[in-house]
């Protein structure tokens, strides 16, 4: 109800200023939501701090407000009489004739009545960042749908994003995986698909171990390390074949959640980190400390009680994260000739990165490499933890691969959707089975994760996510389904609803939890808390389904009838619509 409560505060802001001309400075409605259904629609509480300086009871004032608001014939066509109740809270219900109008307006409606912005400037959204020559594991899970979520809410909302993924393509690895190769697998150097991943990964441990034992190993990996960085063909040639490798593996991952990136690896702003240095330099921040350049952070203290610092060089000659993570900031801000031209840049990391990106965010800041108005946010997550609250692994302690993970939620669907088939004396074919099993599992998986605060871990338990009860996505799917159920028993979901009328309590909750979406989605798009898109998608299919049980729908008088297969229909575009948001399929038979 974006809409409906934007007039409403700009009405109120206008009564109080009518009321109390003497203290504009200080009128602010503070307007919201109402906390029970029986206080109406919303609440304004901005009588309580005009107190003091009025000198007034707030209830009072409140009085006073509401007098000068009846006498605004736009505020009186929009709601019922406000009630004043406890210390001076203003109770406000819009009228239902309003409501009944803003839900035709969103029937047929493509963007639910969510507002479109008008912004050029680019989003950035970084997110997955795998590392070439290692398998995606569980802990990429995360980053990858939190990342696709916020990317397409924003999307939706009207913004230019770009979905980056910021592949550890480049640095020490390299020189020491080539190396390695070079000894014990040469003709995986020369042409493409002469290694799979899995093979890769273990040719990287070995490569890993030689380097950490061995001084002449690592001596010659850095010496390879050199070489890639200036260009040379041979190792270039033996990089390019390692990095096509993995990005193809990654490929079928995304591929398969339905997933979009632009790849922009570490590689890419390599030419970029010289020129991080010298703009330091100019900013007046770099320091040399023990043969290291680096900027000393303010106010972050290491255990000895002087300033942390972030090295941008080592005292080796060689760059690191950070100075890639700068010219990435610096790359991102600048002006679409010369970069991104972005206003918002959105890093979707696991928590454990929070001080190296609190830190890199400090000095791009110091540097004033961020244009004014331009936002830098860390979007950090917790693990994803075992049924017994440890950091989950397999039963013999490696990392979850992530294919893995998604084989065994598609093979526990299907095994659930066949034994349901046979308790039901259903019958259907394999191809029917195979589609919605691998719907619903990869459903499963992503709404486990996006339903909760991203900031916390949260333990996985196939069970849970796949239970067709409670807030999980076989539920929401459901009652999508129940919908599309409505429209195979005869009901015209694409009729021509006429004057919406409403008269069952269960129809008016329905109808004020639909009009919710638009404030939903705009509160994603402020806090890229995806969650809270979850929370709401249930409470609407909680709301619907108790809408569903008690009000007849097609044994309704036609009047009625085409009221309510009216809400039915915005309740199944609303639920496909929050779903896809997610990154998530919908059914219309399981």
């Amino acid at each position: 109800m974006l809409r409906i409560a934007n007039a409403l505060e700009a009405q109120l802001r206008e009564a109080m200023q009518r009321a109390f001309p003497e203290v504009d400075a200080l009128l602010d409605p503070q307007l919201a939501p109402a906390s029970k259904p029986e206080f109406g629609d919303f609440q304004a509480n901005g009588a309580l701090p005009l107190a003091k300086p009025l000198k007034q009871a707030p209830r009072q004032i409140a009085g006073a407000i509401v007098e000068a608001l009846q006498v605004d014939p736009a505020f009186t066509d929009l709601c019922l009489e406000p009630q004043i109740a406890g210390p001076g809270f203003i109770n406000l219900t819009i009228r239902p004739e309003r409501l009944a109008a803003e839900v035709s307006a969103r029937l047929g409606d493509p963007r639910l009545g969510v507002p479109e912005v008008q912004n050029d400037a680019a989003v950035v959204v970084d997110f997955s960042s795998p590392n070439i020559a290692k398998e995606m594991h569980v802990g990429h899970l995360r980053s990858t749908i939190i990342g696709d979520s916020l990317a397409r809410v924003l999307e939706f909302r009207g913004h230019r994003v770009l979905r980056l993924n910021h592949v550890g393509d480049w640095g020490t690895q390299f020189g020491m995986l080539i190396t390695h190769l070079k000894q014990v697998a040469p003709e995986t150097l020369n042409r493409a698909d002469a290694v799979d991943l899995g093979d890769l990964v273990a040719f990287y441990r070995e490569a890993k171990k030689r380097f950490d034992d061995d001084e002449a190993f690592q001596t010659t990996s850095r010496e390879e390390v050199v070489k890639l960085q200036s260009g040379d063909p041979v190792s270039l040639k033996a990089w390019g074949l390692l990095c096509d490798q993995s990005r193809r593996e990654f490929q079928k991952i995304y591929d398969r959640l339905d997933i979009r990136l632009s790849e922009r690896g570490e590689s890419f702003y390599n030419p970029y980190l010289a020129s991080v240095l010298s703009g330091l330099q100019e900013a007046g921040l770099l320091v040399t400390d023990d043969g290291a350049e680096c900027v000393f952070l303010e106010g972050v203290n290491g255990k000895d009680g002087k300033p942390l610092p972030v090295i941008v060089r080592k005292s080796d000659g060689g760059f690191n994260y950070a100075t890639t993570d700068l010219a990435a900031i610096r790359y991102r801000f600048a002006l679409a000739s010369d970069g991104d031209g972005a206003h918002r840049v959105i890093y979707v990391t696991d928590a454990g990165q929070a001080n190296h990106f609190a830190g890199v965010f400090q000095v791009a800041k110091r540097a004033n490499w961020i244009p004014e108005g331009g936002r830098l946010e860390h979007v950090p997550f917790g693990l994803v933890q075992g049924e017994d609250g440890k950091k989950l692994k397999t039963r013999s302690g490696d990392t979850v691969r992530l294919r893995d993970l998604l084989d065994e939620a598609v093979e526990r669907s299907e095994a659930d959707l066949r034994r349901r088939l046979e308790e039901e004396g259903r019958e259907e074919d394999e191809s029917f089975i195979e589609h919605v099993a691998g719907t619903v599992g990869l459903a499963a998986v992503k709404y486990a994760d996006l339903s909760q605060n991203r900031i916390t871990n949260y333990q996985f338990s196939f069970d849970r996510m796949l239970a067709l009860q409670g807030n999980t996505a076989p539920y929401l799917l459901y009652a999508v389904v129940r919908i599309a159920g409505i429209a195979r028993k005869g009901g015209d979901l694409e009729a021509e609803a006429g004057m919406l009328q409403f008269s069952e309590p269960q129809e008016w909750s329905l109808v004020r939890e639909l009009l919710k979406f638009d404030a939903v989605i705009a509160e994603v798009e402020e806090e890229l808390l995806p969650n809270r898109l979850c929370s709401y998608l249930f409470e609407l299919s909680q709301v619907f389904n108790r809408f569903y049980d008690q009000v007849p729908v097609l044994k309704a008088e036609s009047t009625s009838l085409s009221s309510r297969l009216a809400l039915c229909r915005l309740t199944a575009d609303t639920l496909k619509s929050g779903l896809g948001l997610l990154g998530i399929a919908t059914l219309e038979r399981m």
